[in-house]
């Protein structure tokens, strides 16, 4: 049984993020919320059909594609940085965390759209109003995760925090998949929520630091069966770096 997401209006986001810790937002709200339309941010989904492997999978998997890009957002503003390698600590990622990971940054089309920047410059709005208006050091991560092992798995690192103080995480795409349950739970309590994200722009919206998060391993219900998704995390002080 698939449980639907209990979606939130924009109008409810703030209160939902400050009183729970996360909230789910339904593809139109994304799209009036960054001021684009759906038919925009479907034009961003080709970013997806050519993305390379995760070579750095600690289970020896193969069911992970993936791309990884940084910016700063400040004061409306979105500056692309440096290429610089994905890093998290042992105690967010204890599968992968403490190593260098590099990953092949997006594609330039992806990122010169004018809707990428108005996505990301409307989560940076949401987290400045969550946390107070500062620079938000931002990672964009395109991931497909595909049944060519028989089984994917979206979060093999498990229930997660990933020590960032916003994460964004939007559906782009599903075909051919059974499973993919998305679970966020209080990082301090038995409270917690099970949806599956279905519609392409879905987008699920967590305060790092009170809630953790996992998503069901996928399996195919077809042939070439895939979860895309778009992870947007956002940092206050500078990004992660061993």
């Amino acid at each position: 049984m698939n449980f639907s997401p209990p979606f939130s209006t924009p109008a409810e986001l703030q209160q939902q993020l400050r009183t729970r810790g996360y909230a789910l937002l339904s593809p139109q709200s994304v799209a009036q919320l960054a001021g684009v339309t759906l038919a925009e941010l479907d034009a961003l989904r080709p970013g997806w059909d050519a993305l390379p492997p995760d070579v750095h999978l600690k289970d020896g998997g193969k069911y992970r594609r993936r791309r990884h890009s940084s910016f700063v957002a400040d004061g409306g503003e979105l500056v692309p940085v440096p290429h610089r390698a994905h890093w998290q600590p042992v105690e967010y990622n204890a599968l992968h965390g403490g190593m260098e990971r590099w990953f092949e940054p997006m594609d330039e089309a992806t990122v010169a759209a004018p809707a990428w920047r108005k996505l990301l410059g409307a989560l940076a709005a949401i987290s400045s109003q969550l946390k107070g208006p500062r620079p938000w050091f931002v990672e964009a991560h395109q991931f497909r995760i595909d049944t060519t092992d028989g089984i994917g798995r979206p979060t093999p690192e498990g229930a997660h925090r990933d020590g960032v103080d916003v994460v964004a995480v939007f559906l782009v795409a599903r075909e051919g998949i059974k499973g993919g349950e998305t679970r966020v739970f209080e990082s301090d309590g038995p409270a917690g929520q099970r949806f599956t994200l279905a519609e392409p722009w879905s987008l699920l919206l967590l305060d790092d630091a009170r809630v953790v998060h996992e998503t069901t391993p996928i399996q195919p219900l077809a042939p070439g069966g895939h979860r895309d998704t778009l992870v947007v995390t956002l940092r206050a002080g500078g990004f992660q770096d061993a």
